[in-house]
């Protein structure tokens, strides 16, 4: 009989944030603001202060010039300042090319024709004389420093763009880091400075434990980013000042799953769908009295209903999207129906009977909630709506997306999507794409003219793989899916990979890529891959001082530089391929159906 194996279980320190915070680093952090008057009692042996310092965080030094962060990168840590000081560009911000990112120019009608003769006739061609300098933009590393991408005239940046101080014990960063959203503004060091970067795990639970800290995160918050959130959902944008202020300070901040959701998902893709559905955390349940307006600010969550003896997934919400909606404004309506009416006070009392979710809500992976309690929706939100409004959003069922896709009318979209296949999108997280390949393996006759049209877009290189996951006879192929939560982006150094502006397509800057891998080992779909950068001739491309290959990452850009668009859907003669925005359910519905 063999024998079982016997490991140590993986704990949350095993791989920290920095090898260098020693016991004496450690000390000197603890003994700065915020930290310094913390209560360490009120963490536990197996998750103290000192060890959150010793493992979460990282001192870090910058140089005059160094972009400590980048407006739209994605954030998971955030910065106080030790020593010296920092800028932060106030709107409208840096250009894209002093960022470090690609320029998104498309091609001419000329170099588009042209493409299809000068391409190379060799793999992945790189131009070897190419630098890391991009307007005004390079990359600097110093030996074990990481790679940076630093501004090389500060002073004309400065001159040129209002900027604000921040100085020593002041934090910023620590919104995005939290929500995983988009970092607002680009931050530099103004000299030479010293900075405690803090990674998400500890900042969350240093947030939970102390109560000052967490009111001042939840204050920057509240005074930086929570009235536009919520102004942007169509209910709360006719609110007045005051109004808006009360359903800000009323409003509760919740976190739900595993921020590293991908990591987690590549472990367990293949298990079966009970024991995953088990796994995701139930933020409400069917059922349940709806306390309060849930709004979704970053993540996924599955709704599903109960049938039979299990679960069925009706539809999945992202950022932006609500949830509660319909029940509370039921019942609000019905109260008030009651109230006016002749009956007695006692008798209304009994005759109100309360609407209950009609769905459960739980966490794909990882969702950051903003709850508006009841209470206050009834107060502020609800009377200041017309009868139409009313109606509409009394409407809004479990299958429905969002309030902005509410019909105008009594008729709701038809629900298009199979269930299987509704199922498979969503146990595979391929709901977070914004331009999913799906393929019609029924209508594809293997003529790879996709395939062909992709490498014309690209030097010869196609830039995705036409094989991938299956769910009855549509395949979700191994292209990228510019997803709408790009943990690819996670950890980039050099901000290589980046949102492309204003299309928000996720690309690659081929000058400032460093060939880490870090975003192809990040990716939970297997859709970024590390080349080997070659010459014009086809020799590679050597590293001068280790003689290594160069290495590049590559991946779908979505032909953002191509006329009309994505080539591999154009060039499809049988309509069997589509790039489709998990989003728009009903336009993925009219091509299933049509």
């Amino acid at each position: 009989m063999v024998e079982a194996v016997t490991i140590q279980r993986p704990r949350r320190w095993d791989s920290p944030f920095s090898n260098d915070m020693g016991q004496a680093e450690v000390e000197r952090v603890l003994g700065l603001e915020p930290f310094r008057h913390m209560d360490r009692d009120r963490f536990p042996d197996t998750l103290s202060l000192a060890g959150i310092i010793s493992n979460d965080t990282r001192v870090v030094s910058f140089q005059d010039g160094d972009i400590v962060m980048r407006e739209g990168d994605y954030g998971n840590s955030a910065f106080l300042v030790i020593k010296g000081q920092v800028r932060v560009v106030l709107p409208p911000g840096l250009p894209e090319t002093l960022l470090g990112r690609a320029d998104s120019a498309k091609k001419s009608l000329l170099q588009s024709i042209a493409q299809l003769w000068q391409n190379s006739t060799y793999p992945e061609v790189r131009d070897s004389h190419s630098s890391a300098q991009n307007g005004g933009t390079a990359s600097r590393a110093d030996g074990d420093v990481e790679a940076r991408i630093f501004l090389q005239d500060v002073p004309a940046v400065l001159d040129e763009h209002r900027t604000a101080t921040i100085g020593p014990g002041d934090m910023f960063g620590e919104i995005a880091a939290l929500g995983r959203t988009q970092r607002t503004a680009t931050v530099l060091s103004d000299g030479a400075s010293e900075l405690l970067e803090i990674r998400w795990q500890g900042l969350r639970d240093i947030r939970r434990r102390v109560d000052d800290f967490r009111k001042q995160v939840d204050r920057l918050y509240r005074e930086r980013s929570l009235a536009s959130h919520l102004q942007a959902t169509p209910m709360f944008r006719h609110l007045d000042e005051e109004a808006l202020s009360h359903v800000v300070e009323e409003t509760i901040f919740e976190t739900y799953g595993d921020f590293d959701w991908h990591t987690q998902y590549q472990r367990s893709r293949d298990e079966s769908f009970d024991s995953r559905l088990a796994g995701e955390p139930i933020i409400v349940a069917e059922g349940d009295y709806p306390d309060g307006l849930l709004l979704v600010r970053a993540g996924f969550a599955r709704v599903s209903q109960i049938v039979n003896n299990g679960h069925q997934t009706a539809r999945y919400i992202g950022r932006g999207a609500v949830f509660g909606l319909a029940e509370i404004v039921n019942n609000w309506r019905q109260d008030n129906a009651l109230r006016n009416s002749a009956t007695g006070a006692g008798d209304t009392e009994s005759a109100v009977q309360t609407q209950t979710l009609q769905a459960t809500l739980r966490a794909l992976g990882y969702v950051d909630i903003l709850r508006v309690p009841t209470t206050v929706i009834e107060k502020y939100v609800l009377p200041t709506l017309g009868q139409e409004e009313l109606a509409r959003y009394g409407r809004l069922d479990p299958h429905l997306e969002s309030i902005e896709k509410l019909p105008t009318d009594s008729r709701t979209e038809s629900r298009t999507i199979e269930p299987g296949l509704l199922e498979f999108l969503v146990e595979y997280r391929f709901i977070n794409g914004t331009a999913t390949m799906l393929v019609d393996m029924d209508r594809c006759v293997r003529c790879d003219e996709c395939v062909l049209a992709c490498a014309r877009a690209h030097d010869n290189n196609p830039r995705f793989n036409r094989h991938g996951r299956r769910h009855d006879h549509y395949m979700v192929a191994n292209a990228c899916m510019h997803c709408m939560d790009p943990v690819c982006m996670i950890g980039c150094p050099t901000g290589a990979i980046h949102r492309a502006s204003p299309g928000g397509q996720v690309v690659i800057n081929d000058n400032t890529c460093i060939g880490c891998a870090t975003c192809a080992n990040s990716c939970p779909y297997d859709n970024i891959r590390m080349v080997e950068a070659r010459n014009s001739n086809g020799a590679l491309i050597r590293d001068s001082v280790t003689k290594a290959p160069i290495i590049k990452a590559t991946k779908c850009d979505l032909c953002l530089d191509q006329l009309g668009g994505p080539a591999c859907q154009r060039a499809c003669p049988y309509d069997a391929l589509k790039r489709a925005d998990m989003q728009n359910l009903p336009d993925l519905g009219r091509w299933l159906n049509r």
